[in-house]
């Protein structure tokens, strides 16, 4: 195959699936209209008392900043919390960007059921008809972690960040950096609609059995 058919391939391959992406994300939204109620209901009350959505600037595509959208799953002022307690932050740091629910002070007890099941994720929906992610892509990261990723860092940013990766797909949290990086980066290399698939559907296998999710 030679390089114009190979710009030709991608360009069809990235056309349909932005149309996939929108037709998707809005029949997702759709159906998740009575759960969106039903949540703004209870984060009304007690401990979740606050915001239905909990938002957060990552990086996307070429350097585009871009808040991203999940169920809150954690009281108000939570990064500031965690940055008022500098040994958990460095653990927090060591730990690629994350805390085990069991140590994280931020966590509402309802927030450890949204991300045990992936519920937390379904808003980025919202990101994915805005056209600032897509269902299937390696995940947008925050600004600290682009030195994870060294002189590797503009390819890893060459492509839409995605819902979906092949790293939540081959472990999610139980992979951490620089192996993670490994895993996004292969991606970037070999996107395709075959490859799309087999990480959907990897990663529904992984939702269910709760593999890797906090």
């Amino acid at each position: 195959m030679n390089q114009g058919d190979r710009t030709a391939g991608k360009m069809v391959y990235l056309f349909v699936k932005r149309a996939i992406d929108i037709v998707i994300a809005l029949l997702a939204l759709t159906c998740m209209i009575p759960l969106f109620l039903v949540l703004l209901l209870i984060y009304r009350f007690g401990e979740n008392r606050g915001p239905l959505f909990y938002k957060q600037e990552r990086v996307g595509k070429n350097r585009r900043k871009f808040f991203i959208y999940k169920f809150r799953s954690m009281v108000i002022g939570a990064e500031e919390k965690l940055r008022q307690n500098p040994e958990l932050y460095q653990k927090y740091v060591e730990n690629s960007y994350k805390l085990p629910p069991e140590i994280d002070p931020r966590i509402t007890r309802l927030g450890k059921f949204l991300r045990k099941t992936s519920i937390d994720e379904l808003p980025q929906f919202i990101n994915i008809l805005k056209g600032e992610m897509t269902l299937i892509g390696p995940r947008p990261i925050i600004e600290e972690e682009l030195q994870e990723y060294g002189d590797q860092v503009d390819k890893f940013l060459s492509v839409t960040p995605g819902a979906m990766g092949y790293w939540q797909a081959s472990g999610r949290s139980n992979i951490n950096y620089p192996e993670r990086c490994d895993y996004e980066l292969y991606y970037v290399d070999h996107a395709s609609f075959l490859f799309d698939t087999k990480i959907l559907l990897k990663n529904i296998m992984s939702i269910f059995k709760g593999e890797g999710a906090y």
